[in-house]
């Protein structure tokens, strides 16, 4: 998708690829380019949704990861950025890993970011087991991604339910945001632990080899649960055309050969559930152009058995959300002036909405194309302290020559509204010309050292 601006009124669909895997404690394998449909010939994605699960949460690593990104949140960084993704947002307890990525387009239509995160663990008290969750205002329309980490074993389907719905009823309580399922769209995912029942474990292996998946559908606890329980009917999942994908012995597609021989089961799921099929249905079950703003279709839903590195397998799920943009214009505009290059002090146009909040603490960030987060700027200034004229069709801001990277390249320009938190405008990509003056000299040593920054000096803030 070009940069162009959202119109109200025309369908917009956004693509959007959801992962959970529980990767038992390990390191990132070498290459996620299947998991991620990096070598699909087709349309790329929007957004990037990761769920991790039993992310590896010794206590020093634990400690250690407050400090840096972990080594999951840095990889996957380095993969999506060079191809045009941000990440958006994370949220980490524990063991348990949420990651949001988008494209740099979506920006400034993504707003009331929030995180939550609830301990179920230990009677609430230690954060092994429990959900995190990110939420959003998506185009106007909101959407929270909630994974989970249920407790195990076959006989704690009901433990399972309790802590669902503990999670669905803590998130966000107390904060003027909406609950979870409030939301226009809720996902929920992540290691949810539910088994197969009843049959044994000969009948269930027997009944994969022979790919008939159908015949344990039934007996697979968490749709039982779904045809009881109330609360869990409005949630919808893909049909199970794949194995189950736990519990395997490391680096193979064999089920477990240890001594438990734990019986095969779809613990790793994906569900979403969106509101206003839950409230409006109307009596003809047709939907008025206004109620069916947002509508969710499941693309493909799949496992994938060439990953090793834990005992279970990932799953995917890659969706089409259909909706109309309720927010059509950026809040801020803004762009380049003139051509720049380390040679001279730069300036930027912007202007915004009548309607937007703008604090003294706003700036607005230079970033390389490749950027990883909100905070891998090159430089920034501040919006009000370094503001060189204002009239009613906008605003002018001056960067100092001293600051722009001599080495040029492609570049773009963010603007950071504190009040909201988030980016709310960003520049077309620009070119800034090699300072001249510096040609067939050696590099200054600040500018070599900016080049080779590494990874993990980032802000654990919630960008």
């Amino acid at each position: 998708m070009g940069m162009e601006p959202a119109h109200r009124g025309a369908v917009r669909e956004l693509r959007l690829h959801l992962v959970t895997w529980n990767v038992g404690t390990a390191s990132p394998p070498p290459d996620v380019s299947s998991l991620l449909q990096l070598d699909s010939l087709g349309a790329t994605m929007d957004m990037y949704v990761i769920g991790l699960q039993e992310v590896n949460s010794k206590i020093t690593n634990f400690l250690s990861d407050l400090a840096f990104d972990d080594p999951w949140s840095i990889f996957l960084m380095t993969v999506l950025s060079p191809l045009g993704y941000i990440k958006l947002s994370s949220v980490r307890m524990q063991g348990l890993l949420l990651l949001i990525f988008v494209k740099h387009v979506h920006l400034p239509f993504i707003r009331d970011l929030h995180t939550q995160f609830t301990r179920t663990g230990l009677y609430g008290y230690w954060g092994n087991k429990g959900g995190v969750t990110i939420r959003m205002s998506l185009y106007g329309h909101t959407v929270c991604f909630m994974n989970c980490h249920l407790p195990a074993h076959m006989e704690n389907t009901e433990q399972r339910l309790d802590d669902f719905e503990k999670i669905l009823e803590m998130q966000f309580e107390g904060e003027n945001i909406p609950s979870a399922l409030e939301h226009d769209v809720l996902f929920w995912f992540g290691d949810l632990n539910f088994r197969i029942a009843d049959y044994g474990i000969h009948f269930v292996r027997e009944s994969i080899n022979n790919k008939r998946y159908n015949l344990l559908w039934e007996k697979d606890q968490l749709n039982m649960a779904k045809k009881k329980e109330a609360f869990l009917q409005e949630f919808i999942e893909g049909p199970l055309h794949f194995k189950p994908t736990y519990k395997f012995d490391l680096y193979s597609d064999v089920y477990d050969t240890s001594e438990k021989r734990r019986k095969p089961a779809w613990t790793d799921r994906i569900l979403w559930r969106v509101k206003n099929l839950c409230q409006h249905a109307p009596k003809g079950g047709e939907f008025s152009e206004e109620q069916q703003t947002i509508s969710v279709t499941l693309n493909n839903y799949i496992s994938h058995m060439s990953y090793g590195i834990s005992d279970h397998k990932p799953v995917t799920g890659t969706f089409g959300l259909e909706l109309k943009p309720l927010v059509s214009e950026p809040l801020v505009t803004l762009s380049p002036e003139g051509e720049w290059s380390a040679e001279h002090d730069v300036l930027i146009n912007y202007s915004a909405v009548p309607e937007f909040p703008s604090s003294a603490w706003d700036w607005i960030g230079l970033f390389k194309v490749t950027f990883k987060h909100v905070n891998d700027y090159v430089t920034y200034s501040w919006v009000e302290d370094d503001e060189i004229s204002s009239n009613k069709d906008g605003k002018q801001v001056y960067m100092s020559a001293a600051e722009i990277p001599d080495v040029g390249g492609e570049f773009l320009l963010c603007y950071y509204s504190n009040n909201l938190q988030s980016v709310v405008g960003i520049s077309q990509p620009f070119q800034i010309q090699p300072n001249r003056t510096l040609i067939g000299k050696e590099l200054p040593q600040e500018e070599s050292s900016w080049m080779q920054r590494p990874d993990n000096l980032e802000s654990h803030d919630e960008f």
